[in-house]
């Protein structure tokens, strides 16, 4: 953020209605990042129906997305500089369009995990350059303006998206099922590539931008062997195949361990490791995003398979967590430097009430449901808003923005990892019930978080002002 803020007042900034432009340009393309990094919560259990795959489909339909994301953002952010911030905007736009075309049209499981691979690659090239190109647009006096409408938007579109993914689920419109739920992307993304093509100023980016391939293919390899050996012994039964699986993970990871030592340019700077508050965060993170990222699924299951709810039924059940995120997320962007890392304890807890209120009523619907529920989109929105930017609280100014994408990396390596684990922990429990399963995957999600929970005394205690922008 801090070489963001340089750009910007390095460079002439465009005039006042064609700044607005951009910025429009660049919320939107990250909206619909967010819609479509959650909408397969909502139609997992239609897509299956529909589909076949089982479990391992609803595993993978979350995973694959914020794998590929995860994998990619870091990447993505340097191919930008070295090939143009415009250029990757385009091409990744472009891509995930279409990709997004072949979701609609996945003729089965397969075909529709590797369009969503493919969709989740080409995010991770727009996402990043977004910061960079309304640093090259917008003076540095005025962005603060720019990037204070993010969260409001964000939060907007997290409630809206699901909402919208459950009403397009079961209007069933023209007898497509959940199909229109990615096609969708083809009006709105194509609406938002016409107008970057216009509006997005040119630059030529930089040749000698040094872009870490071999280390972007071990974490691929790494991160494909370890989901796919984890999500195939929970489908299948544990057989060579999903061990064998998990020991290449585990040995392509360790390669990677050591390319990180290695490169001239890794993804992760080696000295960002020898911080403690940097590593304890890093490791919070992985912890506290993986959990919550398969509550999410998890609850959404039950609500659907134990409770009997559609789609939308289910969508408009989770407007209470929603709800919460974005009031806490907003509530801690002006808390954060005078309570630092006490709101991250405070989110952790609040994220335990939600889930001891779930586990006393695990067969409740309706209005039994909007407490727990917000109080677990309370502790999201508190912990989340806050950890990332108390991480990196005592990181030195120039180590700033490699430590941001790669903590963004890893938050959506971490959804992927926690998509994948709760679910496999549901699946394995649901042959005693949608009650049992769900005890067992907050049992699971409870103990994770209470992990996180000793790191916190090792976090900077407050974020730096000039990082909170």
């Amino acid at each position: 953020m801090t070489q963001t803020l340089r750009n910007a007042t390095e460079r002439p900034a465009l005039p006042s209605r064609a700044r607005w432009a951009v910025l429009a340009v660049v919320l939107a393309a990250d909206v619909l990042d967010l819609l479509d990094a959650t909408i397969t919560n909502i139609a997992a259990p239609t897509i299956t129906r529909d589909l076949g795959g089982g479990a391992s489909l609803v595993q993978w339909l979350g995973a694959s997305y914020a794998l590929a994301l995860g994998v990619l953002l870091v990447p993505g952010g340097r191919l930008g500089d070295k090939y143009g911030r415009r250029r990757l905007f385009l091409t990744g736009l472009a891509g995930f369009v279409a990709a997004s075309l072949a979701c609609g049209l996945a003729p089965n499981p397969t075909a529709l995990v590797v369009a969503r691979l493919v969709q989740g690659a080409f995010g991770a090239l727009v996402i990043p350059q977004g910061f960079g190109i309304l640093g090259a647009t917008w003076p540095g006096e005025e962005i603060g303006k720019a990037f204070s409408l993010f969260g409001p938007v964000m939060g907007l579109s997290a409630v809206g998206g699901p909402i919208l993914a459950g009403f397009l689920v079961d209007a069933d419109l023209a007898g497509l099922g959940w199909r229109p739920m990615f096609l969708i992307n083809l009006l709105l993304g194509g609406a938002a590539l016409l107008a970057a093509a216009r509006l997005l100023p040119r630059d030529c980016g930089d040749p000698s931008v040094s872009v870490d391939g071999p280390g972007s293919a071990l974490l691929a390899g790494a991160m494909l062997g370890l989901l796919g050996g984890l999500i195939d012994g929970s489908a299948s039964g544990w057989s060579p195949r999903p061990l064998a699986l998990l020991l290449l993970g585990l040995a392509l990871f360790a390669a990677f361990c050591h390319r990180q030592r290695t490169a001239a340019e890794p993804l992760i700077r080696p000295t960002l490791l020898h911080n403690r508050g940097f590593t304890s965060g890093l490791i919070l993170g992985v912890l506290a995003f993986a959990a919550v990222a398969g509550l999410l699924y998890v609850v959404s299951l039950h609500l659907q398979r134990g409770l009997g709810r559609s789609p939308a039924g289910t969508a408009l059940a989770l407007i209470p967590l929603s709800a919460g995120i974005v009031v806490a997320s907003i509530a801690c962007y002006r808390l954060i430097h005078t309570h630092g890392r006490r709101l991250v304890v405070a989110g952790l807890l609040l994220i335990l009430a939600g889930c001891g209120c779930l586990a006393l009523l695990p067969d409740s619907s309706g209005w039994a449901l909007v407490p727990p529920l917000l109080l677990t989109g309370l502790g999201m929105g508190t912990c989340f808003g806050t950890v990332y930017d108390v991480t990196i609280g005592d990181i030195a100014p120039d180590e700033a923005g490699s430590a941001s994408g790669s903590l963004n990396a890893v938050q959506q390596l971490a959804n992927a990892i926690g998509a994948a684990a709760v679910t496999t922990v549901y699946f394995k429990a649901v042959d005693d019930g949608e009650t049992h399963a769900l005890l067992a995957s907050l049992t699971v999600v409870a103990a994770t978080v209470t992990l996180c929970l000793p790191l916190v005394r090792l976090l900077p205690r407050k974020a730096q002002a000039e990082q909170h922008h």
